[in-house]
């Protein structure tokens, strides 16, 4: 599986798909030294491990900045299709993906200034579940609903997080009265920062209309999404 993984990488760098390849570059060396590692087999895997060691740091200064960090930024336009959960994630949840940090202060009610962040939060887990991704601990982070909606807020988190359980994933709800920022990081490097959070969808024009079921249908708020690859990511 390491071995394929890097030929995928090889053709991915042939293609000028470079950080796509990255990504591969770098599973296919972990379960090259896992092999290494782990059977007597090790010895025979050596040369490939290094090789793909040696080709993956060459591409890592060529697109990474010299701080270790790299850089892309999509600008999501105003009423702009396209933009599903899925899509902007996926190249992202890669196989080696087990732990997920959201922080985004919006996680509230079903119903609040007629937008959804309680089902925009189950649509993303939903993607992680269906996803390539074995992820096993989800760490929420949001701010806390006031009055009457804060026992609505926890009861659909709480739903939430019994469902998550059901399919062996771990939710842990955390909730702070100062938190601003809004980003997802990925235990295998990738960090998202979305200028509205999770909640870039408009409100659908009715129950039966184009968009509401496909979110790659849904007109979204103008927003700006800055993607970033640290060999860290820090914990709450």
């Amino acid at each position: 599986a390491g071995a394929e993984t890097v030929k995928r990488a090889v053709e991915l760098d042939l293609a000028s798909r470079f950080q796509e390849s990255l990504v591969c570059y770098q599973e296919g060396i972990d379960l090259l030294l896992q092999v290494v590692k782990g059977t007597g087999r090790g010895a025979a895997w050596q040369p490939f491990a290094a090789a793909g060691i040696t080709i993956y740091t060459e591409k890592e200064k060529s697109l990474f900045f010299s701080d270790g960090k790299y850089h892309k930024q999509i600008k999501i336009e105003e009423n702009a299709t396209g933009f599903s959960y899925e899509k902007l994630f996926q190249e992202y949840l890669t196989e080696i993906l087990t732990e997920v940090w959201v922080e985004d202060p919006y996680i509230r009610q079903v119903h609040q200034a007629s937008r959804y962040w309680l089902y925009n939060f189950l649509r993303f887990c939903e993607m992680l579940v269906k996803g390539p991704c074995k992820v096993k601990t989800i760490h929420l982070l949001t701010s806390s609903d006031e009055g009457s909606g804060r026992s609505q807020q926890m009861s659909g988190l709480e739903e939430i997080q019994q469902s998550l359980r059901n399919h062996g994933i771990t939710l842990n709800i955390a909730l702070s009265s100062s938190i601003h920022d809004r980003e997802i990081r990925f235990n295998n490097g990738w960090m998202i920062k979305i200028g509205r959070g999770l909640d870039y969808f408009k409100k659908p024009q009715g129950r039966f209309s184009i968009g509401y079921c496909d979110f790659d249908l849904r007109p979204c708020h103008e927003t700006t999404v800055d993607v970033f690859h640290t060999k860290h990511t820090k914990k709450m």
